[in-house]
């Protein structure tokens, strides 16, 4: 049986691209590991994964661990806001909010250095600020049923 979306392709096109976006990040470790390993062992090092601070590997990981941590509660946000309030404006904010994700890896860079890079807020604060507009659009429905 066929369950007809009404309205909900949005909303289901936002979250196939977020969660192909996940999965891309999880293809950039791979890759970074695959790479990292091959230059440590040219250099007749070794390379730790997990325990040798390489600032290459700690970018690639902190983009991915980024995505997941907010997966869960851009998602949960994401669908009640469309099933309860407008899949329309769900689908443009988490568009927006996608894109925020998308550009992460890019302001971040290819190495973690020390410190904050101020591009980073460019990024989070906003993100931040769809998630917000998600939940509020939520409690402002709620209050209004």
């Amino acid at each position: 049986m066929r369950i007809p979306m009404d309205g909900f392709e949005g909303p289901v096109i936002v979250t196939v691209i977020y969660v192909l976006l996940y999965y891309a990040t999880q293809i950039h470790i791979l890759r970074t590991k695959g790479r990292l390993r091959k230059a440590y062992a040219e250099r007749d090092e070794t390379f730790d994964r997990y325990f040798g601070q390489d600032r290459e590997m700690l970018a690639a990981d902190r983009v991915q661990l980024n995505m997941l941590e907010h997966m869960p509660v851009f998602l949960v946000l994401l669908w009640l806001h469309a099933v309860f309030v407008s899949p329309f404006s769900a689908t443009v904010a988490g568009g927006v909010y996608t894109a925020l994700r998308a550009a992460y890896p890019f302001v971040l860079g290819g190495r973690l250095g020390r410190g904050v890079k101020s591009g980073i807020m460019a990024v989070t604060f906003p993100s931040y600020g769809v998630i917000a507009y998600l939940a509020v659009g939520l409690v402002v429905e709620a209050i209004r049923s």
